[in-house]
């Protein structure tokens, strides 16, 4: 396209993403407006891809991060052919795959949900990771930013992480129109402003105006022309471009055009020109998946010393990667308490350090997932909540993602409440479609890591520091959704359920409380979700009584997971729980289980004032 077709092409972008806006009767379309000239020079001269043909390992990717700006996003899509005009006036309707926010659950060319901002560049990062150390298929990764979520903390720790691994198949387009949802932003038209940040990382720079289309055509051969870094286009934008009424005006934002008819007779009227977007270089996927046997590890049951969860997941992990080529791993910097320094060492292509930088690292496992890898992310239980926006989106995404979270609960013992994961359950509990595990000993880790990679949306496995008994042998299954009963009579006048660490501590109180005469059951929730339902119905039945055991908060865990049995209509057992309600302190493992009221000692003694056999001394 020459100059003037450009130019045209941008204001039929403009046209259209007033029109969707105004038939939804919201919408954002004067944050379309400003980046209309952007996409235009993008499609038609500079992406190479088949919209027939999603999947294309050659295809360039596209991340409009920037989610509100859909409208533009979706009248590109009109221009290129892939949805048609009277798909266009559903947008935001019922049933409409054209979402206020985009969506790869509903679109195929959508590489990753966005709208909560901060967050494209970040799982960009992942995707460009893929691409040049996993697929090496040369395409390149696009990513179209808003100015306003540049005061994001993500994107500086994408921006950082980008620059480290040098990623030069990475472009970086900033719409810089000044204008965010209640006025002006931080540093307004201020190019050079991001412009030192963005070097202070180690990017190259390119600052133009963004509605000069040659000049934007100009940045972007040489975005791709740059080697060793990647590159950054700030480009000074108009919100609202090419309408009088709204253009550069604050107390628009997120609102359609107050006379849609009229705007679209000042951008010059309705057109149907037609894209054609370059074709991909042809390429194949070098990382086909390799189905080798699965060899997990293996611990005799009742082995001497006991086993560390968090060491079973490494080396189930790196057996896992030896099976298959298509899992990654990732981590924050602590792969040596992880245990994710297992899989690094034998598979050191596959795995990726993300350093101190959670938000990062579940983007980056994000962005290799949309990919078609299997990626598994590790660090403290704890410091996963730092993330949790950017699981929250995984899931919006449909993205598979495996999560890992060691130093669970009191139980990691003298470093403190800053390093006890203690809220972890209830969070990845509420997150849409989520399974959480919780295994107790070595082989049910193993078991659960393998299973892992085989589940859909967002997985999270909770594993502890400290070694445990090998309560099970190797060849034991686990299924997901499943439990394990290790105490049963029919005499049980309680059902203790416990999972993790305080599945041995339930143990030992049920073995105290057989030589006191009273016996209970204990069943091993490893599933906390989906949980058990049919186990702990029978369980209420047979026993009149349940009472949960958890090294977590009492809101939102174990306990929560349990009642979930019953949320039927069917009446609600007698149930008891112990939970950690106090906030700890420093002190040695088993004292923390004690100042908690978890250990064998604290179960024991709830469950004889439970069944009224106290013994007063």
């Amino acid at each position: 396209m020459n100059t003037a077709e450009l130019v045209d092409l941008g204001q039929q972008l403009r046209v259209d993403s007033v029109r969707a806006a105004d038939a939804a009767g919201s919408g954002h379309p004067t944050s379309s407006m400003s980046a209309a000239d952007l996409m235009a020079v993008l499609l038609a001269h500079h992406m190479r891809y088949d919209f027939d043909r999603p999947a294309h390992p050659g295809n360039d990717r596209f991340v409009l991060s920037k989610g509100h700006a859909s409208p533009l996003l979706y009248a590109s899509y009109k221009a290129v052919g892939a949805i048609d005009d009277a798909e266009l006036a559903t947008f935001r309707g019922l049933g409409s795959r054209l979402e206020g926010h985009p969506t790869p659950r509903r679109l195929p060319w959508v590489e990753t949900a966005t709208g909560s901002l901060g967050q494209g560049l970040p799982v960009a990062v992942g995707i460009a990771l893929s691409g040049k150390r996993l697929e090496r298929t040369g395409y390149r990764v696009w990513v179209l930013c808003g100015d306003s979520e540049l005061a994001e903390g993500s994107v500086w720790e994408a921006a950082e992480h980008a620059a480290h691994e040098r990623l030069d198949n990475l472009t970086a387009i900033v719409d810089v129109n000044r204008l965010g949802q209640r006025g002006p932003t931080r540093h307004g038209h201020d190019l050079d402003a991001y412009a030192r940040r963005f070097q202070a990382f180690g990017w190259h720079t390119i600052e133009v105006d963004g509605h000069d289309v040659d000049a934007v055509d100009r940045a972007y051969g040489e975005a791709i022309s740059t080697s060793g870094q990647p590159t950054v286009i700030l480009a000074r934008t108009l919100k609202g471009k090419g309408v009088e009424a709204v253009q550069d005006r604050e107390g628009l934002h997120g609102k359609p055009l107050p006379d849609a008819d009229e705007a679209i007779a000042e951008l010059g009227g309705r057109r149907d020109n037609r894209i054609h977007v370059h074709e991909p270089a042809a390429a194949r996927m070098l990382h086909a998946v390799r189905a080798g046997h699965l060899e997990l590890p293996r611990w005799d049951k009742g082995s001497e010393g006991g086993i560390a969860t968090r060491d079973a997941y490494g080396q189930a992990l790196a057996a896992l990667g030896t099976a298959r080529g298509d899992v990654v791993a990732l981590d924050g910097e602590v792969s040596d308490s992880t245990r994710a320094e297992f899989f690094a060492k034998e598979h050191p292509d596959r795995y990726f350090e993300c350093y101190i930088a959670e938000q990062q690292m579940v983007a980056a496992a994000v962005g290799l997932a949309a990919r078609g890898f299997v990626p598994y992310a590790s660090t403290f239980a704890a410091f996963l909540t730092r993330a949790y926006d950017f699981v929250r989106m995984a899931s919006v995404s449909g993205a598979g993602i495996n999560l890992v979270g060691s130093h669970a609960g009191v139980a990691i013992g003298q470093d403190g409440p800053s390093q006890m994961g203690l809220e972890d359950l209830a969070m990845m509990r509420a997150v849409h479609g989520s399974t959480v595990l919780y295994p107790c000993d070595a082989n049910q880790t193993a078991h659960l890591v393998g299973a892992m990679a085989g589940l859909e949306g967002v997985r999270y496995l909770r594993t502890s520091r400290g070694k445990s008994p090998v309560i099970y042998g190797p060849d034991e299954e686990f299924p997901v959704g499943g439990s394990k009963v290790l105490r049963s009579s029919d005499r049980d006048r309680l059902t203790v359920v416990a999972a993790g660490v305080t599945v041995p501590e339930a143990l030992a109180a049920a073995d105290a409380l057989q030589g006191q005469g009273i016996a209970v059951r204990v069943v091993d929730l490893y599933s906390v979700k989906p949980v058990d339902r049919l186990t702990l119905r029978r369980a209420a039945e047979e026993t009149g009584c349940l009472m949960t055991v958890e090294d977590h908060h009492e809101e939102g865990g174990l306990g929560d997971a349990v009642l979930d049995a019953f949320s039927d209509g069917r009446p609600v057992p007698r149930l008891v729980r112990l939970a950690v309600r106090t906030m700890p302190g420093s002190a040695a493992p088993d004292e923390q289980l004690h100042a908690a009221g978890i250990d064998a000692e604290s179960i024991a003694a709830a469950a004889r004032l439970l069944v009224e056999e106290a013994i007063v001394r």
